[in-house]
């Protein structure tokens, strides 16, 4: 179990008047964080039924390649543009595949 990848659920809400400039924080993100060593799987989704929820759905080869992600420069900017888009702090959650 030892090489186990870690997954990555992590949800944003948008304040109702800062939805598309969160979305556009949030896309600026996904390339340089897709060429992160580590890296597996880096995606963006957006609620159907609510526009203001942004969803980061998330696969690392290591627990390393994510701590390197979460101090990324890239991330550190985006992470420091969220104060007065957001409604609440950034929920960020990680798993592990049972099955």
């Amino acid at each position: 179990m030892t090489n186990q990848t870690i997954r990555v659920v992590a949800r944003l809400i948008a304040l109702p008047e800062k939805v598309e400039e969160l979305k556009a924080v949030l896309i600026e993100l996904i390339e340089p964080t897709r060429q992160e060593v580590g890296a597996i799987k880096y995606e963006l989704l957006q609620n159907q039924s609510d526009p203001t929820d942004f969803t980061f759905v998330e696969e690392w080869t290591s627990n390393e390649a994510l701590h390197a992600h979460l101090d990324s420069p890239h991330l550190q900017a985006g992470a420091a543009k969220l104060e007065g888009l957001v409604a609440a702090a950034p929920d960020i959650r990680r798993y592990h595949l049972l099955a």
